[in-house]
């Protein structure tokens, strides 16, 4: 029987009778069926979105938003192998991967269960007599919509501070991989949240997600995605001046200066751009190195890369599992070819694994392409998949122009001994988020997301609960 939705604190099937197949990478074969959504789906819960913000959700305490948030925290982590599981079965993605980002939900909701009790408003002086006060009010029915690559995490980077400033929410994982927000959907339902006040809804972005983004009841949209899409729903809610977040694309720059520690830097940049098998907006997939250490950084990097282990997802050795699919695989393949047409060298990788164990499912060796020039099409466009150009450079100025001349800026990573070179490049590069000396540049407590096409707003820390609040200014007239 297939996994029913969850509208209005009910698990019901779909209005429609239609069901979606979920696909394990691995074997590439069904293993499991979830109810699609429709249009009519939709409405219905929308419209028990607003009753229950109206009804009370909205105008809750902090404190008593705080408690369902710790215990949802404490049945993610009841249901952590569980959940876990199920995400490397339904994205290929390794278990220890796995366990580690179901965990970093439940940080999420402990984190925003916190947090809500210090975000406010403000006193500011003005220019009468007087006090003048801000408010942080909840903006209502919020659509949250989330990618395939990061399934769990991406949920909870979204509905937990949704839910904590007091906004109701509906929930629309990929059709992809909708398995673990089904799973919170449970977690919600034995934590007594009021109904209504989290849904979750399957299906195509073509009709569910687009009656999510034209209702006109949804306040605020919270999407996480491809650019192209991002900017459709930019376009799509225009015409009612919705509340709008977009975490999008990336084609993130690795930077090596020639005072690097080499030896560092290249045995942890492979996952930096091959983790999650490079289904990563934040993947560092275009790797700035000095011509002075270029030779040495790609033979170490390489030596790094075939220590890898890849295989299947539920093994707990396993550091790189099979892409989502054989369309997104291809897609790989497909630029691989591409940059040799163009002029690069792969000397790594890029090619189908067909052992007896792994020929069923979608893997790929990690690739590095060398004689990489900017402005090829492979070092421009996001491939989404476990491919690296390696572009040399001799000038930090030059290399800062070309890490900048690209239409994302999300992550990136920069290495070198020099504190002021770090702060400098730093300063330089056009991206939301950047690392030095490591490739970790994502926190529960930190703001997240891009400049130019990769994005508008940011997620996670106080910023989150700012794009999910509206601002209201109150004077008080004190005068006589």
């Amino acid at each position: 029987m297939a996994k029913k939705l969850f509208i209005n604190g009910k698990f019901v099937e779909g209005s429609a009778g239609k069901v979606i197949q979920v696909t394990d990478p691995h074997t590439n074969k069904v293993f499991e069926e979830v109810s699609e959504g429709s249009v009519e789906d939709v409405r219905t819960m929308v419209e028990a979105a607003e009753k229950a913000f109206r009804g009370g959700w909205g105008t809750s305490l902090p404190h008593e938003r705080a408690a369902f948030l710790r215990r949802i925290a404490a049945g993610i982590r009841d249901r952590l192998e569980e959940i876990s599981r199920l995400e490397s079965m339904n994205v290929g993605k390794p278990i220890g991967d796995s366990r580690w980002e179901v965990n970093a939900g439940a940080e999420l909701f402990d984190y925003y269960a916190g947090a809500v009790a210090i975000f406010g408003g403000e006193t500011l002086p003005v220019s009468r007599p007087g006090v003048d006060l801000t408010f942080r009010q909840p903006i209502g029915v919020a659509a949250c919509i989330t990618p395939w690559n990061y399934p769990f995490m991406m949920a909870c980077s979204k509905v937990a501070p949704a839910l904590a400033a007091g906004n109701s929410v509906i929930l629309k994982p990929a059709s992809y991989t909708p398995l673990s927000a089904l799973a919170l959907a449970e977690i919600v339902e034995k934590a007594e949240l009021p109904a209504g006040v989290l849904q979750v809804v399957c299906g195509p972005g073509s009709t569910v997600g687009n009656a999510l983004v034209e209702h006109p009841l949804v306040g605020k949209i919270s999407f996480t995605g491809e650019t192209t899409t991002g900017a459709e729903l930019l376009r799509k809610s225009s015409d009612r001046i919705a509340r709008l977040s977009l975490e999008l694309g990336g084609k993130s720059p690795n930077i090596i200066c020639e005072d690097a520690d080499l030896e560092r830097a290249a045995s942890t940049s492979p996952l930096a751009v091959f983790g999650n098998t490079g289904q990563d907006c934040c993947a560092r997939s275009r790797a700035f190195v000095h011509e002075k250490v270029l030779d040495e950084f790609v033979e170490r990097f390489v030596a790094a890369t075939k220590k890898l282990v890849i295989g299947y997802p539920l093994d707990d050795k396993t550091e790189v599992g099979p892409m989502v699919s054989r369309s997104q695989r291809q897609i790989s393949l497909d630029y691989i070819q591409l940059g040799e047409k163009e002029g690069a060298k792969r000397v790594h990788g890029g090619e189908v694994i067909d052992t007896p164990e792994l020929k069923d499912g979608n893997y790929l060796t990690p690739a590095v392409l060398v004689n990489v020039r900017n402005e090829m099409r492979v070092a421009q466009e996001e491939i989404f998949g476990p491919v690296l150009c390696v572009i040399p450079y001799k000038d930090e100025a030059e290399m800062i122009r070309q890490a900048n001349h690209c239409k994302y800026g999300l992550s990136g990573s920069i290495w070198t001994r020099d504190v002021a070179r770090a702060l400098r490049i730093a300063k330089a590069v056009e991206s939301g988020v950047l690392s030095v000396n490591c490739n970790n540049s994502v926190f529960n407590e930190a703001p997240f997301g891009g400049f130019k096409q990769s994005g508008i707003g940011r997620e996670r820390g106080l910023y989150a609960l700012e794009a999910f609040t509206e601002v209201k200014n109150v004077f008080i007239w004190v005068g006589s």
